[in-house]
């Protein structure tokens, strides 16, 4: 039998977090709930959760600093979940490295199904990582960078370069359609899903931080159409 999924509920609110255990449970997910940043990133390695729902307004270390934290040594896949719905306050959350961002209150069937979501596009396994520069599976291939969708790797220049799965799925979606142009919508309803609630800054955010980490390369890019959405760029 397959070891259940593991997800950490970070949330200072015992009833809210009750609630979603309850829920997460009842999907056979093993759950464990964390009331503090501090607690949070004493449970993270040793639960060694596949997903984390992460509340921002946390006594002590906020669910800012906790992503913070947990991106300098984990791409675990992270949805913050918090009352303020400015776009300043989703935009700081996925530049932090979420990967998705739910306003309270929430339905508890749609969170389930961001939950179901994520975890069956990353498949993340934070005990196993896959072989730098492994090529078996279904992967895009460009001078000095591999894509591996299979086993969630980038090999840039040589190295692994850690990113977020939606970075990395964002990244893949790009580069198996080079030179075709993509509206942020589309990139929103093939990556996120149309169920996504989110505006098409989340594109924007997830391109920055692709550019920020790879640069410009001689032989490709991910360019901007202005007016319309990316491409990436085979040069010539």
């Amino acid at each position: 039998m397959n070891e259940k999924q593991r997800i950490l509920i970070v949330d200072d609110d015992e009833n809210i977090a009750e609630l979603i255990s309850l829920y997460l449970t009842k999907e056979l997910y093993a759950v464990q709930i964390a009331h503090t940043g501090e607690e949070a990133l004493q449970v993270f390695p040793v639960f060694a959760p596949d997903l984390i729902l992460l509340d921002l307004m946390l006594p002590g270390i906020d669910g800012y600093q906790v992503c913070r934290e947990i991106r300098r040594t984990s791409q675990v896949p992270i949805i913050m979940l918090s009352a303020k719905g400015e776009v300043f306050d989703k935009v700081l959350g996925l530049e932090l490295g979420a990967d998705d961002y739910m306003i309270k209150p929430f339905d508890s069937k749609e969170l389930v199904a961001r939950v179901k979501a994520i975890l069956r596009r990353t498949s993340y396994s934070p005990s196993a990582p896959a072989p730098a520069g492994e090529r078996q599976g279904k992967f895009v291939e460009y001078p000095d960078l591999i894509v591996n969708l299979t086993n969630y790797s980038v090999i840039y220049r040589g190295h692994t370069l850690e990113m977020p799965p939606k970075e990395l799925e964002l990244l893949f979606f790009l580069a198996s359609s080079p030179g075709r142009v993509f509206t942020r919508d589309q990139l929103l309803d093939n990556i996120w899903g149309y169920e996504y609630a989110g505006d098409t800054r989340t594109v924007d955010v997830h391109v920055k931080r692709l550019r920020e980490k790879m640069g410009d390369h001689p032989d490709w890019t991910i360019t901007t159409v202005w007016g319309v959405g990316y491409k990436f760029e085979v040069r010539r």
